[in-house]
């Protein structure tokens, strides 16, 4: 397993520096000026200067040697000198948005607690809620159960958060005013007064993302579980005078397991993605916001750092998922 993990790890490297070079490409493609915010007034060999000064009219090559440089070398200096309280990395060059003249990679370690907090709570929850109801849902089929169980997820899936977001804000914040319709950022959590209000605010954007990881969940739990139920050896386990409980929550539900597993895995990237949607509706100060800004504002270093950020989460889940397939499956063998 762990030569398995170690020639995956190395494999990951060219295909990483594959997807930020198409990254790369597809950007220095879109059309749009960083200069596009700048205000009329200021004269344009100052512009033509800060052009030069931002690096944007070198070659793409040499923008992409230059950011690569950057992320993998003076980055992680950074972050090494941040840790031990060190100061070697100063005067290094960062990467910098275009839109702020601030370090990349300062401005997503700020927006990062805001996005856990909402989107990794939903998904938490969502994966809690998912999962019971997939496995009873299998195990009683065609009950009322799971015709119930058919319906909410069908709803969870032809809703979009843009419908669902706008309903409960208009229906718990402004006629009940139970849930503040507005995420406030700058709460700070150091007692339990100020706990209960950040889970009050939490509790909409919560809702709006649970529902969608909850219906996307369950219908594999429960598909996978449908197909283990009709296998030859839960036959034989019955046979043998095993329980009916360790049946299902033993035999069926560790191998009903490793297609959800995948499922899973892959979706966590999107917790530090954010939820771009979700976050605007409800002014969360997210990454999924901050993504959708850097788009507007044609930020060039502030996107690619970011979407790498998200192909890196992807590729390590990845290896984290398949990983447990060892664990859950006796039979997959790497080494």
């Amino acid at each position: 397993m762990l030569t398995y993990a170690i020639r995956r790890l190395l494999l990951s490297i060219p295909t990483l520096l594959f997807i930020s070079f198409v990254i790369f490409m597809l950007l220095q493609l879109a059309p749009g000026d960083p200069m596009a915010q700048v205000p009329l007034t200021v004269p344009p060999e100052v512009k033509q200067k800060m052009r030069e000064a931002l690096g944007v009219g070198e070659p793409a090559l040499v923008q992409y040697w230059k950011w690569l440089v950057q992320v993998f070398w003076i980055e992680p200096q950074v972050a090494i000198d941040a840790m031990f309280g060190t100061s070697f990395s100063e005067g290094k060059q960062r990467v910098i948005s275009w839109q702020t003249r601030s370090p990349v990679m300062d401005i997503v370690i700020q927006r990062i607690p805001q996005t856990l907090w909402v989107v990794g709570v939903a998904y938490v929850v969502g994966i809690l809620i998912a999962l019971p109801i997939g496995i009873y849902s299998a195990y009683r089929q065609y009950s009322v159960f799971d015709q119930a169980g058919t319906f909410v997820t069908m709803i969870g899936f032809s809703i979009p958060p843009f419908f669902t977001g706008p309903l409960l804000i208009v229906v718990f914040s402004v006629w009940l005013g139970w849930f503040p319709s507005i995420y406030d950022t700058t709460h700070v959590v150091n007692d339990w007064a100020s706990l209960k209000e950040q889970l009050q605010q939490m509790i909409m954007p919560v809702m709006v993302l649970a529902l969608q990881i909850t219906a996307m969940l369950s219908r594999y739990m429960r598909a996978s579980m449908l197909d283990n139920l009709g296998q030859d050896y839960v036959r034989t386990a019955r046979a043998k005078g095993l329980s009916e409980s360790v049946v299902v929550l033993v035999h069926v539900l560790r191998n009903s397991m490793i297609p959800v597993v995948t499922v899973i895995a892959l979706g966590i990237p999107s917790i530090f993605g954010g939820a771009i949607i979700t976050e605007n509706v409800f002014k969360v100060n997210g990454i999924g916001q901050l993504l959708l800004t850097w788009l507007f504002a044609n930020d060039l270093p502030g996107v690619m750092t970011l979407t790498f950020i998200f192909a890196v989460l992807i590729v390590m889940f990845n290896l984290i998922a398949d990983i447990l397939y060892g664990l859950l499956d006796p039979r997959i063998r790497y080494d």
